[in-house]
């Protein structure tokens, strides 16, 4: 390659990926790597501080996709996704600046993205800052599991079902499952365990091994002499739930405590 030598920065949530992908380069002519990151939320930070020519970028990470990276830097620099072929990359893989590399990287492949990248180097970059931030939620959306809304109770031959939303916890009774919700008791058939397996984990935390709250309806939370722990919910009744302690430090991560 002509020129100075092309900066790049990968980030990939697996450090083998991101070994493997400094090796390959390091046999490059022409590519100096400028640094790495298995956390996009470290790599963010130093884009944002020291911008490079090159990103060999993930997709699909953990805490923030790939997608949502690039939206979120001032410069926007040449991007090869090191990632298996997704849907929601096709038109971004249509532009100039971006190419694409299927994991386990192939030398050729790679030489291959490298010489594209020369050849577009020092030419005028669209804006991709909306397109990115289309492709993120698409991807999120996509990512997240369908949820229900609605529960169904039971009771004979009749069947209510029940807005998850309006549901302040599920508590467990005498062999039975119930969903508190408007100041009455649903029974439903599930266990709290099958509860916490099937319904949103952002919305709804065990918090003992007979309760699961939601947490949208927390109002308080109290600690009280010996380490006791408690909820108070934001219902008419002012509902205190105990906290076990096993189950203090979660609840207090969840509600950032």
């Amino acid at each position: 390659m002509s020129g100075s030598a092309l900066r790049a920065y990968l980030v990939d949530d697996e450090p083998l990926a991101v070994e493997r992908l400094e090796r390959l380069l390091r046999e490059m002519p022409g590519v100096a790597i400028a640094g790495s990151a298995t956390d996009p939320a470290a790599a963010l930070e130093f884009l944002n501080r020291e911008p490079v020519d090159v990103l060999f970028l993930d997709i699909q990470m953990p805490g923030m996709n790939g997608f949502e990276l690039l939206s979120r830097l001032r410069d926007q620099p040449s991007v090869v996704f090191t990632t298996a072929y997704d849907q929601y990359a096709l038109k971004a893989f249509e532009v100039n600046s971006i190419d694409y590399l299927l994991k386990p990287v192939d030398p050729r492949q790679l030489e291959r993205a490298l010489h594209k990248l020369e050849r577009f180097r020092g030419g005028a970059r669209p804006e991709l800052r909306t397109l990115f931030q289309e492709l993120a939620a698409k991807l999120d959306a996509a990512a997240r599991p369908d949820y229900p809304d609605r529960i169904a109770s039971r009771v004979g031959e009749r069947v209510h079902l029940v807005d998850l939303a309006s549901v302040t916890h599920f508590f467990a009774q005498d062999k039975l499952t119930y969903a508190a919700s408007g100041g009455r008791s649903h029974a439903v058939d599930h266990t709290i365990a099958d509860l916490e397996r099937r319904l949103d984990p952002k919305r709804f935390v065990r918090i003992h091994r007979a309760i699961l709250l939601n947490l949208d309806w927390v109002d308080q939370v109290n600690s009280r002499f010996g380490g006791q722990m408690t909820v108070c919910l934001k219902d008419a009744a002012k509902t205190q739930l105990p906290v076990a302690r096993d189950r203090m430090r979660a609840l207090k991560e969840r509600l950032e405590l």
